[in-house]
């Protein structure tokens, strides 16, 4: 990657991190508030699937702002440690930004939690929320494990099919939002919905509960890895553009970046 191996960029590691923490502050505000038994959800709302249902369109419209944020457009909209290194076995992004934005990424995670349990105080601990934790659900480790491993691989074939389409690539958060709306009504129940290590990681460290946790590191990385060597074998080299989830043109990319218009920011 020449010049750009060598620089640091902690801007970007820092919105990385702020981009987490927002999505977890997002999610654990929206888990009390449809979950937690002292609010009127519960009873305006008794069924869990249309519950669900909600919070996978907020968790969606989330994703869908982080992305299109100044932040996300800048970092790229990782915010998850198994993107960031599948765009590193892509070779699109740099050793030193790999590593420092998956160290970000989790320490985003644990602070968003935090941040969390600070405003929401007990109501976050509640049983029914419990800092909004990842776990096997209803098909124990095995389902949860081919769950998640299902969703990340989709998800990164999307990514990787819209986003190195100058004409669609606008169109990536979108199909991310939606996503992430049908993986929480639908996969909820079976693995608690993470394909994110530091999202998991997050949760987990304020709710001491670290059941099957090895699951919700290697289901995502396969899953996303699996989807990438796919793309690779099928499309080439050529045809990975860049690593930004919204690959807008007026903002300098960090990476290897062969996205029309893009510019490195040391460039005039």
């Amino acid at each position: 990657m020449g010049h750009r191996a060598k620089e640091a960029h902690w801007p970007l590691y820092l919105y990385e991190a702020a981009e987490l923490a927002i999505f977890m502050l997002s999610a654990c505000i929206f888990t009390v508030v449809l979950f937690h038994p002292a609010y009127p959800a519960l009873k305006l709302i008794p069924s869990p699937t249309l519950r669900r249902l909600l919070m996978g369109i907020a968790m969606g419209l989330t994703a869908i702002g982080i992305i299109h944020s100044p932040m996300g457009k800048r970092s790229g909209a990782h915010f998850n440690p198994a993107i960031t290194l599948t765009y590193f076995r892509l070779h699109k992004i740099a050793t030193r930004d790999t590593l420092f934005y998956i160290l970000f990424q989790f320490l985003g995670g644990i602070f968003g939690v935090g941040l969390s349990a600070l405003i929401l105080g007990r109501q976050l601990a509640d049983p029914a929320v419990d800092y909004a934790v990842t776990v096997p659900g209803i098909y124990g480790t095995t389902g949860a494990f081919f769950a998640e491993l299902f969703m990340a691989a989709l998800l990164m074939a999307v990514v990787l099919w819209t986003s190195n389409r100058p004409r669609i690539a606008n169109y990536t958060s979108y199909c991310v939002g939606i996503l992430i709306m049908f993986y929480i009504l639908l996969f909820a129940p079976i693995s608690g919905f993470s394909i994110n290590p530091a999202r998991t990681t997050g949760s987990a460290v304020f709710a001491h509960v670290f059941t099957a946790l090895w699951l919700y590191f290697l289901a995502p990385i396969m899953g996303m890895m699996f989807s990438a060597e796919l793309y690779l074998r099928s499309n080439g080299q050529d045809r990975i553009l860049c690593a930004k989830l919204h690959p807008d043109p007026a903002y300098p990319c960090p990476f290897l970046c062969h996205f029309p218009l893009h510019r490195h920011p040391n460039e005039p």
